[in-house]
């Protein structure tokens, strides 16, 4: 009923956001762009290709889970008044399609940044197995696999610089910088797990890191689906405790802003230590303020990695 009451809501404010004289974005910098984006990625990427021409917000609260959030109407005007929408692909927003059919295309430009990137089948390049029809459909963590995510910053820079023609050098030295770190980053991590004593790592979260595994010839499995909207069956975490004592390892993953309840039952059951990995969905308030960014999480996710996997 609260699906269906958001999008009858969505729908009034979409009609009313298209009628409606278009107005500044509030506590607008001006002359800057002003940019609303879906997920943590896009935030990071965005600002730092933008630089100082750019105001950035990012619509998922600092803290909230990405796979359950919905748009509240503020979220709706903020989108339909900025100068670009940017979204990460309709797999992982199905509500983004909803707010870019209602926005007023002469005012603001929709970024559908998964054009062109290479998807994956949701458990495909991994050891894993959903019940039922979990395994259907895309998975849509496309920025855990870092040529995709070089694509991405090709699609905002090309934004950047439709709705900015007049600083195109500036956004294109900014993105080129940027797209080198992350394949400096790439080729850290095929260094980094490329002599392991393990080849396997399993996760007490939703499937989240096949991109990660399937890009470094790791296996990978979840105790949750691509979208965790149910619990894991007794005997997913039977064959995750299975899994840990035919394979001999030590070390169970968590992900961020989920209780790690799984991996703690695992844990406990195993004697494995728990570990984050982090999806970069979302991060915490305190990681904002921290200045946590992409690729440091990226960073921490390989020293984790390295550790689990038993690497030299």
């Amino acid at each position: 009923m609260r699906k269906v009451f958001t999008r009858v809501l969505l729908c009034v404010l979409l009609l009313l956001c298209v009628s409606c004289k278009k107005t500044p974005p509030e506590n607008g910098a001006q002359g800057k762009l002003q940019i609303v984006v879906s997920l943590f990625p896009l935030y990071d990427f965005t600002r730092t290709i933008g630089g100082d021409k750019v105001e950035v917000t990012l619509l998922l609260p600092p803290g909230m889970e990405a796979h359950s959030f919905e748009p509240k109407p503020d979220d709706i005007i903020r989108a339909n008044k900025a100068d670009l929408f940017i979204y990460t692909n309709r797999y992982m927003e199905p509500w983004a399609a909803n707010i870019s059919n209602g926005i007023d295309s002469r005012k603001t430009l929709v970024v559908d940044t998964s054009q062109g990137v290479h998807f994956l089948q949701a458990g495909q390049g991994a050891e894993h197995h959903h019940e039922g029809n979990n395994g259907e459909g895309m998975d849509p963590h496309i920025w855990l696999d870092f040529a995709n995510a070089q694509t991405m910053v090709d699609s905002i820079l090309t934004a950047l610089v439709a709705k900015d023609p007049s600083h195109r050098d500036y956004y294109t030295t900014n993105a080129e910088a940027y797209k080198a770190q992350l394949r400096d980053l790439d080729g850290r991590y095929r260094s980094g797990l490329s002599h392991c004593a393990k080849h396997i790592f399993l996760h007490g979260g939703h499937y989240a890191f096949g991109y990660l595994a399937n890009r470094y010839g790791l296996k990978y499995e979840s105790a949750y689906a691509v979208s965790a909207n149910a619990e894991p069956s007794p005997a997913k975490i039977a064959r995750l405790i299975r899994q840990i004592q035919e394979n001999g390892l030590h070390y169970i993953y968590t992900e961020e802003l989920v209780e790690p309840r799984i991996a703690d039952t695992i844990s406990r059951e195993t004697g494995a230590t728990v570990l984050k990995l982090h999806g970069a969905h979302n991060i915490s308030k305190n990681d904002l303020e921290a200045g946590a960014t992409f690729i440091s999480l990226m960073e921490q996710n390989l020293r984790n990695l390295r550790i689990g996997l038993q690497c030299r």
